[in-house]
């Protein structure tokens, strides 16, 4: 028989065997529990009246989980209440991006630098509350760590959730450029963070090169990965921070561990986390829903604590959308989604996380 013939009977059969393993093993994925989440903000002072309601309407939509972006003092306050509903209480916290951030507004040597030369306090890309500090400088470093130990003294949250740890948008998602009417061919200068005097003098020590005199910067491997490395030590050091107060951590992140490093050098398949949220809002990047479950999976694949998809609710404004969505993250292996967010759902989207919530307890 011709070598060639055989070699491609061989790719067959293993091709139907992985087919039939993927199947053997769903439906154990699919009888796994899965949660529902929400990411809110606390919105000013403590409201307890306020809150029984917000939580009364999570707890109706079977969300058990609300990843809440207050102070220590303001989740301490809800979490009692919250416990009455059973809904875990998440602290939800801007790392590295700290708009009016009192303390280090008054160092901007902490902030981040771009190729241009021009720190991130002064200036904002995209939007003005853009306003990042450096991973490579020490004192924001700590700055950062002394926030996740402020709200590891908080009794009773479920995680200490971190946002924004990551550098700007290098690229934005497809559909987002338009809005600041850009167009991201290429990583522009403006736009290519992590250039602080302390990174780049850590690099040359090494390499004996500046990576600002790079005419091509974006090819190479060695400038990228020194600066996910910069993140992912800072990550690991707030989970050891956190473990010692038997506190979890968690993460929102880009949509898949590949594009994540690519658009905000973000490498979260190293990072030690309790569970992560990966950001999977298919209309940033004009995708369709089954983009959903292809980064579900990837992210599945690639890290080996929790996945908890992030679905953005405007992008899934028909009901037959949503639950296709939900579905999918399921079949994929992940353990439940977080929607972006739950305050505002219409009564259709309502009703499927009423439907879906019911049909996978009853598993």
């Amino acid at each position: 028989m011709n070598k060639a013939i055989i070699y491609l009977l061989a790719l067959a059969f293993l091709s139907c065997n992985k087919e039939q393993k993927h199947s053997e093993t769903n439906p154990e994925v699919l009888k796994k529990p899965f949660t529902f989440a929400t990411w809110t903000k606390a919105h000013g002072s403590f409201d307890e009246a306020k809150w029984e309601t917000k939580l009364a309407l999570y707890d109706s939509l079977g969300i058990t989980e609300a990843l809440v972006a207050g102070s220590p003092d303001f989740l301490t306050r809800l979490i009692p209440i919250a416990n009455k509903k059973d809904i875990k209480i998440h602290a939800w916290m801007w790392t590295l991006n700290r708009p009016n951030d009192t303390i280090a507004n008054q160092h901007p040597e902490w902030y981040a630098v771009n190729r241009a030369g021009k720190n991130s306090l002064e200036h904002r890309a995209y939007v003005d509350y853009y306003q990042w500090l450096s991973p490579f400088h020490p004192e924001a470093r700590e700055h950062i760590k002394n926030n996740v130990r402020k709200l590891a003294q908080v009794k009773g949250l479920a995680s200490i959730h971190l946002d924004y740890v990551r550098y700007v948008d290098v690229i934005l998602g497809a559909d987002l450029q338009p809005k600041y009417n850009i167009v991201q061919s290429t990583e522009m200068p403006e736009y290519d963070y992590g250039y602080h005097p302390i990174a780049r003098e850590g690099f040359k020590a090494i390499f004996d090169k500046d990576p600002q005199d790079f005419e091509h910067p974006e090819l190479s491997t060695e400038w990228r990965q020194y600066r996910l490395n910069a993140i992912t030590s800072l990550v690991n050091e707030i989970v050891d921070i956190a473990h010692e107060k038997d506190q979890k951590i968690t993460a929102a992140v880009f949509p898949f561990p590949e594009m994540s490093r690519q658009m905000v050098r973000q490498a979260w398949n190293d990072w030690n986390l309790d569970a992560a949220y990966p950001m999977i809002y298919n209309n940033f990047y004009r995708e369709n829903i089954n983009w959903i479950g292809f980064a579900t999976e990837q992210g599945v694949n690639d890290v080996d604590f929790p996945i908890h998809s992030g679905l953005f609710a405007p992008a899934l404004k028909t009901p037959e959308d949503l639950e296709m969505a939900i579905r999918l993250t399921k079949e994929k292996g992940a353990d439940g989604i977080s929607i972006f967010t739950a305050d505002n759902l219409s009564k259709a989207q309502k009703d499927v996380f009423i439907k879906l919530s019911e049909e996978f307890s009853n598993e």
